[in-house]
């Protein structure tokens, strides 16, 4: 039977003080004054990647872009806690995971550009494209995870979702086959109180993480603006799911500082006063201070943290733009993985009415609309 979850894991308080938790604090003894560094970077850079995307979304060279702000340390934590073969399974919003897994700045904005049905290789860094269709990457995990069972390799795979996505039928039926099956996924739930304009309260009459305990796992409610927390419960969660013992849950309680994607205005549906509650728990102010608590701050070092994230966000900004755009054709490739009647059948009209008059159809029944 599942153990049930302690609320809420911390190991740095928003002040920098670390908290005495001697369980999950062992988790995370090898991280040292330079992994907390590499941590701290990862973050200041995740952030300026976000900035800087957004900044091209309202300038225009971004049809939409769905900012992180304020959730770099459950990204970061979590994605550091993943093997090399591990698999990610991510919803639309981890750009910071996906930095983590070495993709590069140049490869996060083609999707949201427009100009490719993909950003990077999959198979080249074990991580999804995003995934827009809410909740259906925690299927996908968990047969993935299941056929990795079978094969018995120890590798675990991880679902990234939203709160407002556990609300899909498609997440209760993971858990379900998941459970089941033990199958070897950790089910990574950012809580950032916000699916889109409903609040967490109308997601969970109770802690989400409580409903692990109803599938037979384990779960877990973390502070995910927690660098050190948020490492340490997945890493266990990992070592649960490689070892053969089967899935977990983890809900990582943090909060989406700007909109859901550029198309949306928070204002209309949440205070001003909350979201100055939640920047008092800023995750990169949080570290910073623990370190300068511990004096482990340099001032040449931190302008060369600052440094690396603008060269970062100059890749990002120079690759979006001089992106060329596809070939009309270039639509119907990558669709299926092989031959398909119907897409073929599609390229030909398509290829057809490219080659064709542009004017009015002479063929159209009179009286017809265009």
């Amino acid at each position: 039977m599942a153990e049930k979850p302690a609320y809420p894991v911390q190991l740095i308080q928003p002040d920098g003080r670390r908290v005495l938790d001697r369980k999950h604090a062992a988790l995370v003894a090898d991280v040292g004054p330079d992994q907390l560094r590499a941590l701290y970077e990862d973050m200041v850079v995740t952030r300026r990647i976000d900035v800087e995307a957004t900044a091209l979304q309202r300038q225009g060279q971004l049809g939409l872009w769905p900012p992180l702000l304020g959730q770099e340390a459950a990204q970061v934590g979590s994605a550091r806690a993943l093997h090399p073969d591990d698999y990610v399974f991510c919803s639309y919003r981890e750009a910071a995971v996906a930095y983590c897994r070495g993709v590069s700045p140049a490869d996060l904005t083609r999707l949201w550009r427009g100009v490719a049905h993909h950003c990077w290789d999959p198979g080249a860094v074990n991580m999804t494209n995003p995934n827009i269709v809410v909740g259906s990457q925690g299927l996908h995990a968990t047969g993935y995870a299941y056929a990795a069972h079978l094969d018995d390799a120890e590798i675990a795979t991880i679902a990234y979702f939203g709160d407002g996505a556990t609300s899909q039928g498609d997440i209760a039926e993971a858990l379900g086959f998941a459970a089941s099956w033990s199958a070897p996924v950790v089910f990574f739930c950012q809580n950032n109180h916000w699916a889109i304009s409903a609040p967490v309260r109308v997601q969970s009459a109770t802690p989400i993480a409580r409903r692990a305990y109803g599938y037979g796992m384990p779960g877990v409610q973390v502070d995910g603006n927690d660098v050190l927390a948020v490492l340490a419960v997945t890493r266990q969660a990992v070592a649960r799911a490689r070892s053969g013992g089967g899935p977990s849950f983890i809900e990582a309680l943090t909060y989406r500082m700007g909109p859901h994607t550029t198309a949306d205005d928070p204002t209309r549906y949440r205070s001003a006063a909350e979201t100055e509650e939640w920047k008092r728990r800023d995750p990169i102010d949080r570290v910073h201070r623990l370190m300068e608590r511990e004096g482990l701050l340099d001032e040449d070092w931190e302008r060369r943290v600052a440094a690396h994230a603008d060269d970062v966000a100059r890749q990002l900004r120079s690759a979006t733009i001089e992106m060329p755009d596809p070939g009309p054709m270039e639509l119907f490739d990558h669709v299926y993985a092989t031959a398909h009647p119907l897409l073929d059948q599609q390229r030909r009209e398509y290829a057809e009415y490219l080659t064709g008059d542009p004017g009015p159809s002479s063929a159209r029944p009179e009286g017809a609309r265009p």
